[in-house]
């Protein structure tokens, strides 16, 4: 039993998750806040979502993250507070809040954090963060003290970060603009010109998991309802397995050159460990089928996707929480870690 309630927060692009230490259990729901005349929150979390691209035009569906940076502050405290009141009512004043944070985050960054968390019932909070890529690492049971040379890489919603674990410590971490959400327009443009139809946003996410296989040539078709380009009304229409893989793969492509660089830059002690060792891979976009082989037949090692998936970070946070060995990976804002 925790002496304050403890909370780790990993507030994602796509979506937040929560690990409520009284309860020992995680949730998520989707990052995204509902606002009503500019001013007036309507929905939060998953109920927010299942209004995208169906609101009147006085509702407008804000995220409040980009590419892993907090762009809203007032709409990633309304969505933070609300979802963390849904986990635990009862949570007191002063509890403790773990976040995990990026690697290159500037001071102003850092103190949003502490901003968001101390608001209302939690004004009296303590906060600690921990850097993503050791979070992840611990999830996925790393060695961080004990590798030579340990390359890992979450795909989260809109953004990829390629991190090299050496020497106790993150040695190169590289965010790449180009995650899930990539992945998704890219369907919806390539059935836009292969089929001629527009479809959603929705649509085009379901399809990204059910019909891409980057491993195989398998010639499945899938039946969805959109919009015709030329007359603007309502059909439906037959989505080849070929055209969702060819407009994913596409956008692999610049993922698997990026990740080759960063390779062929580290130093080649670290590269051959990683070589051997092979690439961890994480993160929600690694739900996609066949990417795995994808990426392993590019850079030419194995690659290991974990099956934590969207849940690899938060879930080094639970474990950071839990064990009090691995506390000094969380620092108060303002402070470096030590090892």
């Amino acid at each position: 039993m925790f002496q304050h309630h403890v909370f780790g927060v990993d507030m994602g692009t796509g979506t937040v998750k929560i690990y409520d230490g009284e309860n020992d259990a995680i949730t998520k729901e989707r990052n995204m806040i509902a606002v009503r005349e500019k001013d007036t929150v309507f929905a939060v979390g998953n109920e927010a979502y299942e209004m995208y691209g169906r609101t009147p035009q006085n509702v407008d569906i804000i995220k409040p993250i980009s590419n892993g940076r907090i762009n809203d502050v007032l709409m990633m405290e309304a969505v933070l507070h609300t979802l963390l009141r849904r986990c635990s009512e009862n949570a007191g004043y002063s509890p403790v809040l773990y976040f995990s944070v990026p690697m290159d985050m500037t001071e102003i960054e850092r103190r949003a954090y502490s901003t968001i968390a101390r608001k209302g019932r939690f004004r009296r909070a303590r906060v600690l963060m921990v850097e993503k890529p050791i979070a992840d690492a611990i999830a996925l049971k790393i060695p961080i003290y004990h590798t030579p040379g340990t390359m890992l890489i979450n795909m989260g919603a809109e953004s990829t970060e390629i991190s090299i674990i050496a020497d106790k410590r993150v040695i190169i971490s590289q965010v790449i603009p180009i995650g899930g959400a990539h992945f998704t327009d890219a369907i919806a443009a390539g059935v836009r010109k292969k089929n001629n139809l527009y479809i959603s946003h929705r649509t085009a996410q379901r399809l990204k998991f059910t019909l891409t296989d980057l491993g195989s040539d398998i010639g499945e078709g899938c039946k969805v309802f959109g919009i015709d380009a030329e007359n603007a009304l309502p059909r439906n229409g037959i989505i080849s397995n070929y055209t969702v893989s060819k407009s994913v793969s596409d956008v692999m492509l610049n993922v698997a050159e990026q990740i080759k660089r960063i390779l062929e830059r580290i130093p080649p002690q670290i590269r051959v460990n990683v070589q051997e060792e092979g690439i961890f891979l994480t993160g929600g976009s690694t739900h996609i089928p066949g990417i795995d082989e994808y990426l392993a037949g590019y850079l030419e090692c194995p690659v290991k996707v974990s099956q934590y998936y969207e849940l690899s970070t938060i879930s080094g946070l639970k474990e950071i929480i839990k064990h009090t060995e691995m506390q000094h990976w969380a620092t108060t804002p303002g402070k470096s870690k030590g090892i």
